[in-house]
């Protein structure tokens, strides 16, 4: 249940949806399996072994998209097809043109199409609508924008935008860099990537390595801007912050281990505390860590832009 990965965004002031009725739109559109037809199916599942579509604790709501996809590779179609073609090369007596070559590979896809195997992967979104934040757990923008994309078609609307913030990530994180330290209640541990501005994209990383180390300022002071930090937070949140301001392998040290300790407690009550645990702590670093960038563009400039 612990996010592993956090894409970011804003919700409108004053947004809010009752949990009785997001809980009613995403159960009119369950997951359903992939019909003979289709190569994949998206629906909403059960965030919980409690069979809700909203799991919902102190007003923090959990959702979770699924996504069933036919295994087809391409080259699979085009062996089958192949072998067919020399086949019926030799019923003919001439060989098969592009045409009718087209032709074999749809009717070879279709056939394999309602007998491949379907695979399936849930995403999940935390909804936070006291403090605005809108939090997809993946590791890439196209699994985020399919789960917001789903959730608006659900919806009708979702009015949600990435954060944004006065200063640059990577000119932030560099400094913090240079200086050695972090501010509020972060401190820079020891990875980090760097990486040229020109077209080169030359990339040096550093894994649990000291970065304090004479080496590593050459590279800033050479051109190279910091793409990825790890950070920690209050000594109770680790994770690698990017210059996308996406936030990457989530790792909770302290909190996870804390919540372990409930003993005699339901799965479905544990459940409950791991995530008012967790919505509660990601709540307060992603304030820090937006205060930590220079706070979000006034309303007038975000319309601007």
């Amino acid at each position: 249940m612990w996010f592993k990965n956090l894409i970011i965004y804003r919700l409108p002031d004053g947004w809010t949806m009752p949990m009785v009725e997001l809980e009613s739109r995403l159960s009119n559109r369950p997951l359903q399996p992939c019909n003979s037809f289709e190569m994949f199916s998206r629906g909403w599942v059960h965030t919980s072994s409690a069979q809700r579509y909203v799991h919902t604790t102190n007003g923090q709501h959990l959702i979770a998209l699924g996504v069933e996809q036919k295994l087809l590779p391409s080259s699979i179609i085009k062996q089958v097809a192949d072998e067919r073609a020399a086949e019926l090369a030799l019923e003919q007596g001439f060989p098969v043109g592009r045409r009718q070559m087209r032709e074999l590979k749809e009717k070879v896809g279709e056939e394999l199409r309602a007998r491949a195997l379907s695979r399936r992967r849930v995403t999940r979104a935390w909804i936070d609508p006291v403090n605005g934040w809108f939090v997809v757990d993946a590791a890439g923008g196209a699994r985020s924008d399919e789960l917001v994309e789903t959730l608006r078609d659900t919806l009708g609307s979702l009015p949600v935008h990435f954060l944004e913030t006065q200063l640059v990530p990577h000119s932030s994180m560099g400094a913090w860099l240079a200086l050695g330290d972090a501010p509020l209640r972060f401190t820079i541990d020891h990875d980090l990537e760097l990486q040229t501005a020109d077209k080169t994209k030359a990339t040096v990383r550093y894994v649990r390595h000291p970065l304090e180390g004479k080496e590593i300022q050459e590279h800033v002071a050479g051109g190279k801007y910091v793409t990825r930090l790890g950070l920690t937070w209050n000594d109770r949140i680790s994770f690698v912050l990017t210059d996308k301001l996406q936030v990457k392998r989530v790792e909770f040290l302290e909190i996870a281990k804390d919540s372990s300790d409930n003993e005699g407690l339901s799965p479905e009550e544990q459940f409950d505390i791991d995530f008012l645990l967790m919505t509660g702590e990601l709540s307060q670093m992603l304030s820090d860590l937006r205060e930590a960038l220079g706070g979000e563009p006034k309303k007038a400039e975000q319309k601007a832009a």
